[in-house]
């Protein structure tokens, strides 16, 4: 399939005539096919005053519409098969078995939402009748619902190409809240951006739907991106990327005569919390499977095992025995990009030479474009009191802090910023342990894990992947999960309403048949 490099403004195609760019291997650096144009400020106009268009019919599609909408998008990508992985495997460096269970992921959550949809619980219908001969006044009929916001800004992520870019979870749940979307590509993987892209811009077609309803921008440096989240048209944001990328969407949309939500996934080390009797009889096998999980993908998830905690003791040396020996076998790793790599390498060379920081362990020799994995070791006292120690590597790269007792354990877990993870490894013994540090964990973390590590992420209703800042710019919402949708929504009452003047889930028939709550109850 051939890659134009068009922007995709609507149902048109067209050259960005600001800059031009190229999709790089991420093995090589060798430009691959396809020089993409980025957007111009007219070409931004264009799209977001496209999808206002769009609004105000999409917003109003039957639910079964929208849900055969997600669906078809799902069927679409699938339907890209060897195209979309080739592609994407060149521009990342990521291995096949990643780009496929990544692809079945993103099918997957635009599935779920199509279920969502159809279902309309997450409309939240309510209503309580009015009551006229209510003493001493009558009460009025009251009628709420959840709508949609308005057109939404995704920014795909550099280290999920597709289950948090141009088709991920952002564009998948503002489209089944009924938010039409612009999404601003990721540069380092343009030609897969494109590719789903189509995809989308087919269903949208395929549905009868208004074309404003998707467009995708590329942009050859930072002005269109910053435009997008000032434009008046735009009502919130989905982002994932770094702290400092999220922190300057946020002061952007904040200032805005308008100010809207952004939904930042920004930074997190996801602390890995080792209690004392599983330490002791698992200490070996724990600290091989935390070498595993770090250096997954290269370690560039956002869930990432970046630091462990754990007293001192024979228990801890037998984790660090079973981490070096795991790790020393583990080879190199090409990194999605090499502006990525480059930051990887110079965050862990100042870490090496951090005082009071110990090199533990490495994995296998790096050469070319690939990155070695890598293992520090530190005391309480030194974590403490250096809040450089408390910064995301983002790569394959964990810190281990000795603690003298549980006492200090706890303080260093009292010293931690927000978290999207958080893991405990508990055998029945330290149950009583564990119980009495969960409360410090729930105000840590949006998602506590038993014997485990943070690294997948699952797909579900039950599902949070968010936490308090700086994991999130919003700590009460989550990226992953049906309850993703709830970022794009907001409530409305309908007070004494003429019912063929109600939106259809509130009319007294309830054509859709959504469950709603009347009276307090729901039926």
């Amino acid at each position: 399939m051939m890659i134009s490099g068009n922007l995709l403004i609507g149902g048109s195609a067209r050259r960005g005539n600001n800059g031009a760019f190229f999709g790089l291997d991420a093995a090589t650096g060798e430009p691959l096919e396809g020089s993409f144009g980025g957007a111009t400020i007219a070409d931004l106009e264009d799209a977001a005053a496209l999808a206002w268009q769009a609004f105000g019919i999409y917003r109003q599609t039957s639910l079964h519409l929208r849900s055969r909408f997600l669906s078809k998008i799902a069927d679409e990508i699938a339907e890209l098969g060897e195209d979309l992985i080739s592609r994407c495997m060149a521009e990342t460096g990521l291995p096949r078995a990643r780009v496929e269970s990544e692809r079945a992921r993103t099918v997957g959550q635009l599935r779920l939402f199509a279920a969502v949809v159809r279902d309309g619980s997450f409309l939240e219908a309510r209503i309580d009748p009015g009551q006229p001969d209510r003493k001493p006044s009558p009460r009025p009929d009251l009628r709420l619902m959840k709508a949609p916001l308005g057109p939404v800004a995704v920014f795909g992520a550099s280290n999920f190409p597709l289950a948090f870019s141009v088709a991920g979870g952002d564009t998948s749940s503002a489209l089944a809240a009924g938010c039409p979307v612009i999404v601003k590509a990721h540069s380092a993987h343009p030609g897969t951006s494109e590719l789903v892209g189509l995809a989308v811009r087919r269903a949208v077609q395929a549905c009868d739907l208004p074309e404003g309803v998707f467009s995708l921008l590329y942009d050859s440096g930072n002005d269109i991106s910053q435009a997008l989240v000032a434009h008046p048209k735009i009502c919130a944001v989905g982002f994932t990327g770094s702290r400092s990328g999220g922190k300057a969407f946020m002061k952007i949309a904040a200032a805005r005569n308008q100010p809207i939500p952004v939904y930042a996934e920004m930074s997190s080390i996801n602390p890995v919390i080792l209690f004392p009797v599983a330490l002791a009889r698992r200490g070996a096998a724990i600290g091989r499977a935390f070498a595993s999980s770090l250096t997954l993908g290269a370690g560039q998830f956002c869930t990432s095992p970046g630091l462990i905690l754990a007293e001192q003791g024979n228990g801890l040396e037998e984790f660090i025995r079973g981490a070096k020996d795991a790790l020393s076998g583990i080879p190199a790793a090409t990194m999605l990009t090499d502006r990525i790599r480059k930051s990887y390498g110079a965050a862990v060379e100042q870490r090496a030479g951090r005082r009071g920081v110990e090199l533990l362990a490495q994995g296998l020799p790096a050469s070319g474009r690939a990155a070695q994995s890598v293992i520090f070791s530190t005391d309480a006292r030194t974590f403490l009191a250096g809040v450089d120690l408390h910064d995301e590597i983002f790569g394959a790269a964990s810190l281990v802090v000795r603690c003298t007792d549980q006492n200090e354990l706890e303080k260093v877990v009292h010293s931690l910023e927000g978290q999207l993870t958080i893991a405990i490894h508990i055998d029945p013994e330290d149950h009583d342990s564990a119980r009495k540090m969960l409360p410090a964990l729930e105000g840590l973390a949006g998602r506590i894990l038993v014997n485990g590590f943070g690294t997948g992420v699952e797909v579900a209703h039950a599902m949070v992947h968010g936490g308090p800042y700086p994991a999130t710019s919003d700590g009460r919402s989550t990226s992953v999960g049906s309850l993703a949708i709830e970022r794009f929504l907001r409530p409305i009452c309908y007070q004494d309403t003429p019912d063929d003047l109600l939106p259809q889930v509130l009319r007294d028939r309830n054509p859709e048949s959504v469950r709603r709550m009347e009276n307090g109850i729901f039926v």
